[in-house]
């Protein structure tokens, strides 16, 4: 290719899953219209699934934001102006916060997949209305996960990642990364695994994916029965003396105890409730245990079904009693450069819960599960006001019938998007955000070891329409409640000299000084730094000023990984540097390099020890065996697994369903025996129906799909406009079938992946 036509392409990155791989996109008449990967971004390296070369759908589509909006008393909405938005809606937080508390303020969202640099300046947000209360889409799929973290590391940020690609067994439960994604080259390192005869390859799935059958071995485990299979093994590991006694007495409390209540686990018993081979388990346990560079890959397979934070404690208790931990090949924990989540203390050490629900705090996040119970009652401490950015929980989150009843109880609803969405639709106010592609953007999905890489991305269209990124939308809600005033003459001047002659240290120097004279404004400061800072920050990215701050902590924690980048390792020198290149590489950046036995530090228990027992989850454990598997469920004999990944799914990110090329209406796959007995054919309608709602499906036969086991994707059922703007659905939405209350009891985590429902003919 010419030099000349190589000068068409820019670099950006996909937003459509946790990987967000480098890209590359080729411009015209604001259309995108070729998309391939961009070979110099350092993670990626150019690969790319083909979901990427769709992504024209998600910038220009028919129910794209340009205006903001009211909703009017007759239920329709009108234009209006920035500021009249802005006004009214602050007048009514300050009103609310007054009279009712910040308690009577909630706050969903904080930036869509892939776009949480603008979306992280809502901590000044929440800040200024007192809320504590978070929600997003990681609290409805990873609490209890966070929460067993918490438990064993120390805190409920330390995170865990798999080092998939120099493992010799990797076992995958749950997830299916030919579709999912989640690792670095998906089906490029999934092949290799395979094809290695040296390598071992094991899948746990109920149903035979596209990753199943390229494995050594499949666990075609029963629907729900994971806990059992995963006790099992680790009962065969100790049982047989299999555990790892040198990392358990080196790296561990609490190690001996816990290795007896794992002897009493009656193994025999416990396989034959997951329907499997009771040899082939107990080979898979034996070869894990066995190897030196092991890891697991978990994901919501596990952590939306039944036991979800059980689950999550075994399948980390696997690795941990092997051995399979801190070096390379296994699990190790993790850095991350502007973390995504917090800690949270439980409620009998000091910390938070809701004031209806009693729900916990988990990770900084409250469950969307909980979120309808807690606006719509009548308690006088009762959630009024929701403010929803970059989310459609309307769709996403369970129970979606109780959403909309919850909305309509709200005082106050405000949406802020790029797209007009069913939560939208149902707002009082509606403000329209810029996309991906029209502003700086980032993800914080920095989840690799020891490499660890940041990507910020420059934008490649001007904004469309009356649109605002976030950052300016917060800063003007602020400015408009008496909480920040609208300019900071002297702040921003010094600004101006310290990205001269940053060296002299005399913005931090002032923005401390600023903050002693203004206590109030300590956490407000990411809204201060892009009002300030922001302004002169090169090629006009002033929503990176909070990457400034970033840099300064992130070198501050880990100084001599930052330096190992090839950088003198001078404190502030490395933090300006690392912010340098963060800016000026518009494909990415390595931000550090870590050494194995590093990982110990991202230990946070006192002695860096991992405190192996968790008494709430050993009670669940014993209580497995007085579980009766075979439940009567004669009125709902199908279970469904609710949100597969499929070829042409993709959350709620695409709005217009053009951009798939097959798989238009979502089909419920099922097994072509079950079907055969209910007398339904393939591409007809059917009526799936659970205890709380009944959606139609189109039926597929599959024979991946075990007998009483049926399936559909996430990512369906929005409402677009056709050529007469009228909403038309397509697909199921199948958060009409889930509920609330079936649940997690310890992180309210949806069973998503475990739906009792019944199927019958249309």
């Amino acid at each position: 290719m010419s030099k000349q036509s190589d000068k068409l392409w820019q670099p950006n990155a996909c937003i459509l899953c946790s990987l967000n791989c480098g890209i590359e996109v080729n411009i015209k008449n604001r259309h995108l219209i070729n998309i391939r990967g961009d070979k110099k971004n350092p993670k990626s390296h150019g690969y790319v699934c083909q979901k990427a070369s769709r992504l024209n759908y998600y910038q220009n589509h028919t129910s794209r934001l340009t205006h903001p909006l009211r909703r009017k008393r007759d239920g329709a909405y009108e234009k209006i102006s920035w500021d009249t938005a802005i006004q009214e809606i602050a007048q009514k937080l300050v009103e609310l916060r007054t009279k009712h508390g910040g308690h009577s303020i909630a706050y969903y969202g904080g930036g869509g997949q892939g776009n949480h640099l603008n979306g992280s300046y809502s901590t000044s947000l929440r800040a200024a209305l007192k809320t504590p209360y978070f929600y997003n889409s990681l609290a409805q799929e990873k609490t209890g996960d966070f929460w067993v973290n918490g438990k064993l590391f120390g805190r409920q940020s330390c995170h865990v990642a798999e080092d998939v690609e120099n493992s010799d067994f990797v076992i995958i439960i749950g997830t299916n990364p030919w579709q999912a994604h989640g690792i670095p080259q998906a089906r490029k390192t999934i092949r290799t695994l395979a094809k290695d005869p040296t390598r071992t390859l094991v899948v746990i799935d109920p149903r035979r994916t596209e990753t199943a059958d390229l494995a050594d071995v499949h666990l075609q485990v029963k629907p729900g029965t994971d806990a059992f299979l995963l006790a099992a093994m680790l009962g065969v590991i100790v049982q047989e003396g299999r555990e790892d006694n040198d990392f358990l007495n080196t790296h561990t409390k609490e190690a001996l105890q816990l290795i007896d209540q794992l002897k009493a686990i009656p193994v025999d018993e416990f396989i034959h409730k997951t329907g499997l081979d009771l040899e082939l388990v107990k080979e898979v346990a034996r070869g894990f245990s066995a190897t030196q560079h092991g890891c697991i890959r978990a994901d919501l397979g596990i952590q939306q079904s039944l036991h979800s934070t059980l689950n999550s404690y075994l399948e980390k208790l696997l690795f941990l009693i092997t051995g399979n931990f801190g070096k390379p090949g296994t699990n190790n924990l993790h850095t991350q450069f502007l973390p995504l989540i917090g800690h949270s203390n439980d409620p009998e050490h000091g910390g938070i819960s809701t004031r209806v629900t009693q729900m916990r705090a988990i990770a900084g996040l409250f469950p969307p599960n909980i979120l309808p119970n807690e606006i719509n009652n009548d308690h006088p401490e009762r959630i009024r006001a929701l403010i929803v950015d970059s989310h459609n929980p309307i769709l996403t989150a369970a129970d979606s019938n109780a959403y909309e009843e919850a909305f309509s109880k709200l005082e106050l609803s405000v949406v802020i998007d790029v797209a007009n969405t069913e939560t939208a639709r149902l707002a009082d106010y509606v403000l329209p955000a810029q996309t991906q592609f029209e502003k700086w953007e980032a993800t914080f999905f920095t989840l690799e070891f020891p490499i660890n890489y940041f990507h910020l991305r420059r934008p490649v269209l001007k904004p469309e329409g009356d649109t605002l990124p976030e950052p300016e939308i917060y800063r003007r809600i602020l400015v408009a409640m008496g909480d920040l005033p609208d300019k900071f003459p002297f702040l921003s001047l010094i600004a101006k000299i310290d990205r001269r002659v940053p060296f002299l240290r005399i913005f931090p120097t002032s923005l401390n000084i600023l903050i002693t004279l203004r206590p109030k404004w300590k956490k407000l400061i990411p809204i201060i730094l892009y009002s300030t800072l922001g302004k002169y920050l090169p090629e006009k990215a002033k929503s990176a000023a909070l990457l400034w701050a970033a840099s300064l902590l992130y070198v501050k924690r880990y100084r001599n990984a930052v330096a190992r980048r090839g950088r003198k390792n001078k404190f502030l020198q490395l933090s300006e540097d690392l912010f340098r290149d963060i800016i000026k590489n518009h494909s990415g950046v390595i931000i550090s390099h870590h050494n194995y036995d590093e990982v110990w530090q991202l230990v946070l228990h006192p002695n860096n020890k991992i405190h192996i027992e968790i008494p709430e989850l050993i009670s669940q454990i014993d209580a497995l065996r007085f579980e009766n598997t075979h439940d009567n469920r004669q009125d709902f004999p199908f279970v469904l697994a609710a949100g597969e990944r499929r070829s042409y799914n993709a959350n709620q990110i695409y709005r217009d369903p053009a951009w798939r090329k097959k798989e238009f209406e979502g089909a419920l796959k099922i097994h072509p025996d079950d079907a055969t007995v209910l007398g339904l054919q393939d591409g007809v309608k059917a009526v799936c129906e659970s205890q709380k709602d009944s959606i139609i499906v189109y039926i597929q036969k599959d024979k991946s799909i075990q007998r009483g086991f049926v399936s559909l994707p996430h990512g369906y059922g929005s409402e677009h406009p056709d050529a007469t703007t009228e909403f038309i659905q397509h697909g199921p939405k199948i958060n009409k079938l889930t509920s609330l209350k079936h649940c997690d009891p310890i992180s309210k985590t949806p069973f998503h992946k475990y739906i009792p429902v019944r199927i019958y003919a249309l």
